[in-house]
């Protein structure tokens, strides 16, 4: 699979999606252009898919991710954490070679869909 969730994380979209009687509702992952490091990690509610999208599902969640996206979040893991000082998603992307401080931006070596490295 190529998008994991946490107990923590889909307990808290389920919470999200909770109520709603559109059965093709599910959550988008994706890595758009942008951010501080070249990619930033996007998370929405939503019940519009798009032709080529690749649906998975994990703990009753459906799971829309992009062709472009794909290949980026390839492996990640997204967790929720609660502290005093922060809440919210975050993400343990394998692809990443450099992220930024906030936790919400990344690279993935020439900032390619196929992750080449720099080197």
């Amino acid at each position: 699979m190529t998008v994991t969730l946490t107990e923590k994380a889909a307990f808290r979209l389920r919470n999200f999606l909770r109520g709603s009687t559109d059965e093709t509702k599910g959550v988008r992952v994706a890595a758009l252009d942008g951010g501080c490091s070249g990619y930033e990690y996007s998370l929405d509610i939503t019940s519009q898919t798009n032709p080529d999208d690749k649906i998975y599902e994990q703990d009753k969640i459906r799971i829309f991710v992009d062709p472009k996206s794909d290949p980026l979040l390839d492996g990640i893991v997204i967790d929720f954490v609660e502290s005093l000082v922060q809440s919210g998603f975050t993400f343990n992307n394998p692809n990443a070679t450099d992220t930024c401080g906030c936790g919400k931006s990344f690279s993935v070596g020439d900032c390619t869909p196929e992750g080449v490295s720099c080197s």
